[in-house]
């Protein structure tokens, strides 16, 4: 009896405190998060001791208006009629290796990039029946674009994907490989504990645009760019981009980010509490329910091991925090 009141006396507690008071990476504000609801689990990910400086700045994505200007994709109502209650990509397109991967943008706002070349390499895969494979350098779109945005102080998605389509975008792997053309030069910083990444600092600058292969590469840029041929948005609402997801495979996403997401770590996400951090631009993949509660899923760019293994999930349905109002993709041209 003495241990269920004093339950009592520490769950009443939290629900009296103003979270917005507290630091959003205090264990405080993690255990009001998980006291005011359940359908999602928190926890620790970023260091405590992490400037909220240099978590906003990896909130790339500035107001996109001009998502309202691209051709909007709709799909038939009886293909929607026909989609399945869960989807994940990674089970009808076993071939295509990078649906599982996920990136790091490092302490750079670059998600605006890596969402879109993240979708653009799953989308050159899936076109082609799973025969070809090509990974989109997130460093040549972030620093060769300058009509996309400011680099690591952000860019607008539907720029990232017209660029794509009128200049071409050579391959790159992550930090420090050597996969494809022009590699990520921004070294990975620590969005977990405990880790051995540098510190995440906000201070990083946008990489110089070099438009030559690293040496050692067999072709030059020019001859290694890959193009879209079509780009579009999906403003139709939950069904539409269920159907295409379903049809064509992930699409670059974007949505407002509060404190609370720091610390997901498993289940739908719902915004509980803390203040706005930014726009942040991301991959949606797929779709299912989790304990009765529809979700999209997400592939984010702060390495695996943030949150859910570098995936999580969101409220879908009710366009929460913005998620289903700026969807772009594209078909790309193989």
């Amino acid at each position: 009896m003495v241990a269920i009141r004093a339950t009592c006396i520490i769950l009443c507690s939290l629900a009296i405190v103003n979270a917005d008071l507290l630091s959003p990476l205090s264990d405080a504000f993690i255990e009001i998060i998980n006291s005011r609801q359940s359908t999602w689990k928190a926890g620790r990910n970023f260091p405590l001791d992490m400037s909220l400086r240099a978590i906003k700045k990896m909130m790339g994505a500035i107001p996109d208006s001009d998502v309202l200007n691209l051709h909007s994709v709709y799909h038939d109502q009886d293909f929607i009629d026909s989609l399945p209650e869960s989807f994940d990509p990674r089970d009808k397109w076993p071939s295509c290796p990078t649906l599982n991967e996920i990136r790091d943008q490092g302490s750079c706002g670059s998600c605006w990039a890596f969402g879109a070349v993240e979708a653009m390499t799953d989308r050159y895969c899936i076109y082609s029946n799973g025969t070809k494979h090509f990974h989109f350098s997130a460093e040549d779109l972030l620093s060769c674009c300058p009509v996309c945005g400011l680099g690591c102080n952000g860019g607008m998605p539907t720029l990232a994907w017209e660029y794509w389509k009128h200049f071409g975008i050579v391959s790159g792997g992550s930090y420090n490989s050597s996969q494809g053309c022009l590699p990520y030069q921004i070294a990975p910083c620590e969005h977990h504990v405990p880790g051995n990444r540098m510190p995440c600092s906000g201070d990083t600058g946008t990489p110089k645009c070099y438009r030559k292969c690293r040496d050692g590469f067999p072709s030059t840029y020019k001859d290694d760019k890959k193009y879209g041929k079509h780009v579009f948005s999906v403003r139709g609402g939950e069904q539409h981009i269920k159907a295409e997801l379903f049809k064509n495979g992930p699409v670059e996403g974007a949505f407002t980010v509060y404190a609370d997401l720091l610390a997901y770590k498993s289940g739908v996400y719902k915004h509980v509490a803390g203040d706005e951090l930014g726009g942040h631009a991301i991959k949606i993949m797929g779709w299912g329910v989790e304990n009765g509660n529809k979700y999209w899923l997400i592939a984010n760019s702060w390495n695996s091991d943030w949150g859910d293994n570098g995936f999580f999930k969101i409220l879908r349905g009710e366009d929460h925090c913005g998620i289903e109002s700026s969807i772009v993709a594209g078909e790309p041209l193989l």
